[in-house]
Order: C-alpha cells, then structure tokens, then sequence
C-alpha cells in the first residue's frame, strides 16, 4: 500500500512539475512495480501456519513467478502501445523499488 501511495505522489509531483506526458509516464512506471507486489502478496499470504507448510511455499512459488511474468508483460505493453518519457517512468520506478527497502528500516520493530 505504501508503494501504491508513493507512485500517486510522485506522479503527481511530476505531473505538475513536467506536465501531463510526463506524469502519465511516471504513473506507468510506479505501476509496472506496484501491480506485481500487489499479486505476488495476494498469493504470498493466502495460507499461513506450520501445518500448511507445502501450500505456504509453493503458494510463494507460483507468487513469484506471476510476479516475474507480469513485470515481464506490463514493461512489453507499455513500450510496444505508449509514447513514454524514459526519465520519469524510470525514476518513479526506481524510487518505488527503493521504497520497499526502506519501510523495512522504517517499520523494523
């Protein structure tokens, strides 16, 4: 949800600093990461506990190969039917990456 939230203000902010092509693109760019986590936890946490051990990692498994593949397929269709800016698609990508690293500083109890 933070990486979600992190994408919507950064291509916000260059949308307003860049204009409208280049907020679509940065848009993009937080996507292409953010709907792969989003699968990869949906099937990552469907079954939880020590007597579902198989399920719990085969589950992971399957998790993070449609993560791969979808990654894979957005990257494919957004640079065959889009006119994007690479800067800012990159860099939002990029930012949102490093901020699955750093909410695991943040929220380290």
């Amino acid at each position: 949800m933070i990486q979600g939230i992190v994408a919507l203000i950064a291509a916000v902010i260059v949308f307003m600093g860049w204009g409208v092509q280049a907020g679509v693109s940065a848009l993009a760019g937080g996507a292409v990461l953010v709907l792969p986590n989003f699968v990869f936890a949906a099937y990552a946490f469907r079954f939880m506990g020590a007597s579902k051990a198989n399920q719990v990692y085969s589950s992971i498994k399957r998790g993070n190969g449609l993560k791969f593949l979808l990654t894979v397929v957005l990257f494919a269709l957004i640079f065959k039917h889009f006119s994007v800016m690479m800067l800012p698609f990159f860099g939002v990508y990029m930012l949102v990456m490093l901020t699955q690293w750093l909410v695991l500083i943040f929220f380290n109890h």
